[in-house]
């Protein structure tokens, strides 16, 4: 069985600040581990991941669920300015679109 940490999003970037990479979890945005090499980052955030889920499971915390397995609806709200509001209306008019088939190709560029 697959455990919750396989499951998480990871990612690896290099921090020019530190001149080194960083692994980074989405579902713990507060945690990061520094390392010479990509593959040592990597491995070092999935440990202190692992380590932070032992403890959690240990005091009863809630455990975040992994982004990949999390079931998404297909809507969200968004607030803008009612010039930007009409101004999209009238595009989407003018490109015989729908104001949200209009926002969805935005938002997917």
């Amino acid at each position: 069985m697959r455990k919750f940490t396989d499951c998480y999003t990871y990612r690896i970037t290099w921090s020019e600040d530190d001149k080194e990479f960083v692994g980074l979890c989405a579902e713990f945005p507060s945690l990061s581990w520094l390392s010479d090499t990509q593959d040592k980052a990597f491995k070092g955030i999935r440990k202190m991941v692992s380590d932070i889920v032992r403890d959690m499971e240990i005091s009863g915390e809630r455990i975040p669920e992994p982004l990949a397995i999390k079931r998404y609806s297909g809507k969200f709200i968004v607030r803008v300015p009612p010039e930007i509001h009409r101004n999209l209306a009238i595009r989407a008019a003018e490109e015989g679109l729908s104001l949200n088939r209009l926002a969805s190709a935005k938002l997917s560029e």
